[in-house]
């Protein structure tokens, strides 16, 4: 999470949607950073507004805003997927080195206690207010990232360039129609979502 205090922006970090190449374009620029630690930098909108969002207020007005990323739903699991492939995962319960796309989206669904490879919640879960409402102030989606940088540079009053950090390494996330189907299906609010984060400045 980063917050500039002048043009009263906090952007939070939804893991995966390319919060490590806009915490290092950014970051110097920020009056205040959370980092390192995924509790920490990965605060979601809730944790933001009970816990952080009160040491602003004596700041006065205007209000902050908060700003996010979106990722299509599908595309954001491979990339769990393939960040967990890595090498240096192998042997940890987290790895998905030995394990299939396919198994990988079934864990993922399974109801109760999940794989420790698959136990990731949903972005929508990230973006909510305490009744369960999106409500962070500007959404984007990752695939439009230009947009993204074009407003930050317009409130931050400067370019704002992203070099690719944090990449995930490749591996095979294809999935027979009906496994995609069930996925789909189960993420089909958070692909509304998506579908409505902005596209253009």
């Amino acid at each position: 999470m980063l917050i500039f205090l002048q043009p009263r922006i906090v952007l939070l970090s939804v893991p995966k949607t390319g919060t490590t190449a806009l915490e290092q374009a950014l970051a110097p620029r920020a009056e205040i950073v959370f980092r390192t630690r995924p509790e920490i930098k990965h605060l979601n909108l809730r944790q933001y507004r009970s816990r952080i969002r009160p040491l602003l207020e004596p700041l006065g007005e205007p209000a902050f805003e908060t700003v996010a990323v979106i990722r299509e739903p599908l595309d954001w699991l491979r990339s769990w997927y393939r960040f967990r492939a890595r090498d240096e995962l192998i042997g940890h319960p987290n790895s998905t080195a030995h394990v299939s796309f396919e198994r990988f989206a079934d864990d993922y669904l399974r109801p109760g206690d999940r794989p420790a490879h698959a136990r990731l919640g949903r972005q929508s879960d990230f973006l909510v207010d305490n009744d369960g409402r999106i409500a962070v102030d500007h959404l984007f989606r990752y695939e439009a990232m230009p947009a993204l940088t074009q407003f930050l540079a317009q409130r931050l009053g400067k370019p704002v360039a992203l070099r690719r950090s944090n990449v995930s390494p490749p591996a095979v996330t294809d999935l027979a129609p009906e496994a995609e189907a069930r996925l789909r299906t189960a993420l089909a609010a958070d692909h509304a979502i998506w579908q409505d984060a902005r596209q253009a400045p």
